[in-house]
């Protein structure tokens, strides 16, 4: 069964580039590699896999949902069952590691005692040792690479989306990443890793995609 399957979809944005007539697929339970350049079209097609934008023409379907049917008002449903990791992190100053991580199950109406054990089994799978009062600008880039990570992970969702996890990164922070998103693919959750750096993620073991000038070179 497919988690995602792109047919022929194309979306340009309004300053030009984008991705052209793609079509591939990922098997639910798989850990796929999307690789490119900067500007190759690598964060367009995550943005179109979780309808942060509606392709242009083709069609899109993320398990039980597609881009012919979908509407604005079904998007959060869908992303119920998404857990991102970017970057550049997104975390909120202003909150603790803990409430950044809970953030996502208050949105979806989790009651206290529920919030409190899923946020500390989230933290412990992705190893981060104390620190769950601290503020992320306490942390090193790393840290909160792993906060972010927990938070993805925190709803249990099907698919985790990794847009460059590691592009701020050291080498060792960045390997341990890689070895982490294996860990929680290894119970059952299909992975879409995006990075530039080959070096990284060659000899690993799966799948690679490769996106050049948003057309598609390899699935």
């Amino acid at each position: 069964m497919n988690m995602i399957d792109f047919q022929n979809v194309s979306y340009t944005h309004q300053k030009g580039r984008g991705v052209t007539n793609l079509s591939f697929s990922i098997d639910n339970g798989e850990f796929v590699f999307l690789i490119g350049p900067t500007g190759s079209g690598k964060t367009t097609l995550m943005r179109l896999i979780y309808f942060d934008l509606f392709c242009d023409s083709g069609k899109i379907n993320v398990g039980d949902f597609n881009s012919d049917k979908m509407r604005k008002s079904h998007v959060p449903l869908l992303r119920r069952d998404i857990g991102m990791v970017f970057q550049d992190y997104h975390l909120l100053n202003d909150r603790n590691v803990f409430h950044n991580v809970a953030l996502p199950l208050h949105v979806i109406g989790c009651n206290a005692s529920e919030i409190a054990y899923r946020v500390e089994d989230a933290l412990d799978m992705v190893g981060f040792e104390g620190k769950r009062t601290h503020y992320p600008y306490e942390l090193s880039g790393g840290e909160k690479q792993r906060v972010t990570l927990a938070r993805a992970i925190v709803k249990e969702p099907s698919l985790i989306l990794a847009d460059e996890p590691t592009g701020n990164l050291d080498p060792v922070a960045a390997f341990e990443l890689v070895q982490l998103l294996e860990t929680i693919n290894n119970n059952g959750t299909t992975i879409l890793m995006a990075s530039h750096n080959y070096n990284l993620i060659k000899g690993r073991g799966r799948r690679i995609i490769e996106l050049k000038d948003g057309l598609l070179r390899g699935s």
